[in-house]
């Protein structure tokens, strides 16, 4: 015999809940005069056969024609009046879901006009928070069937909106501003990406409470990964990694990690190579003017410009295992060594 519920409650705080059904698998039996208690930052919408029906607020509720009537009219029609009937009960709920992490995965590629390569890379992260505006909206469009709905299963479009409205403003903003001007506008940004936002959260019953940018700052890709993704033609490519193999040369314990954050900032490339060659006592880091000899390290295209053959001919003869090199993050570094026993054979 299924159970008559004469009380449905749900005491939890939904730390993370969004939406939670009672009960969670099957429907609720109830009947006329039926208690259903709804607690502070809660709303309960009633489901039957699909359709959303009433929505109650917090409080200890009767069911009764006076405060559920399209249920109980609805009931009356499939009953005849007569009870236990059935019916989907969802609790969601009304709190603000505060301090939510966003960050950009990969770097927003944005204009610097009159700067270097004339673009910049720009990687932010922060905080937002977001409240359920339309309990029935939210129910229908997001929670369907489900059991429960949490934080984690809307944080990845959530996230995506929000990217997607960050990178068109800072597009828009870059057009009339500078890339040094822009890091000092967070507030404004982030109001920006909030005014825009609120439609399409709106859009699932949603609104959008709070966008922060904690931190926006020249991405520090390394230049396999700007080639990787079409930022860097191969003469520009070429000429940042023998800086950076000119730079490892040195020993200088900073890395090379300052030339592609360079040209993330939007620095002119003879800026970023010049300053990569201060503690080198060279002047250039083009290919053509690598000093004779081979270097104790190099680069896959250092080596190709030695063996007078193309890069690819070298990163092939690496992946076959005939010349060994050591791969550090996404790019590869060859010993003076490991070259010459390849020349031998």
């Amino acid at each position: 015999m299924a159970r008559i519920f004469d009380v449905v409650e749900y005491p939890s705080e939904m730390k993370d809940e969004i939406v939670h059904r009672f009960p969670e698998q099957g429907v609720a039996d109830l009947r006329i005069g039926s208690q259903v208690i709804v607690r502070e930052s809660q709303e309960v919408v009633f489901f039957r056969d699909g359709k959303a029906l009433d929505v109650l607020g917090p409080g200890r509720h009767t069911i009764s024609t006076a405060n559920i009537p399209l249920l109980i009219d609805l009931i009356g029609k499939a009953f005849n009046n007569r009870t236990p009937f059935t019916a989907e009960v969802y609790y969601v709920s009304k709190k603000e879901f505060a301090d939510q992490k966003w960050g950009t995965p990969q770097p927003i590629i944005v204009r610097n006009a009159g700067v270097g390569l004339g673009i910049a890379l720009i990687q932010g992260f922060g905080t937002y928070s977001f409240q359920v505006k339309d309990s029935q909206q939210v129910v229908t469009q997001l929670v369907g069937a489900q059991g429960m709905y949490r934080m984690e299963d809307i944080e990845s479009r959530l996230k995506a909106m929000l990217l997607s409205k960050l990178q068109d403003l800072l597009g828009e903003t870059t057009g009339k501003k500078s890339v040094l001007d822009l890091i000092g506008l967070t507030e404004e940004v982030g109001a920006g990406v909030r005014a825009k936002a609120q439609d399409d959260f709106a859009a699932i019953g949603l609104t959008l409470k709070s966008f922060y940018i904690a931190n926006l700052k020249p991405s520090d890709k390394s230049a396999e990964e700007l080639r990787a993704m079409g930022m860097l033609d191969m003469n520009t490519y070429t000429q940042l990694q023998a800086a950076d193999a000119l730079r490892d040369a040195a020993k200088n314990p900073s890395g090379g990690a300052g030339l592609t954050a360079g040209i993330g900032a939007g620095m002119g490339l003879g800026n970023v190579i010049s300053e990569s060659l201060k503690n080198t006592g060279k002047s250039s880091a083009t290919p053509e003017n690598i000093p004779a000899g081979i270097p104790s390290v190099m680069t896959p295209a250092e080596a190709a410009n030695i063996l007078r053959v193309s890069e690819e001919d070298v990163l092939a003869a690496i992946a076959d295992s005939s010349l060994k090199a050591r791969k550090i993050g996404n790019a590869y570094r060859i010993s003076k060594e490991a070259l010459e026993d390849f020349l031998k054979g």
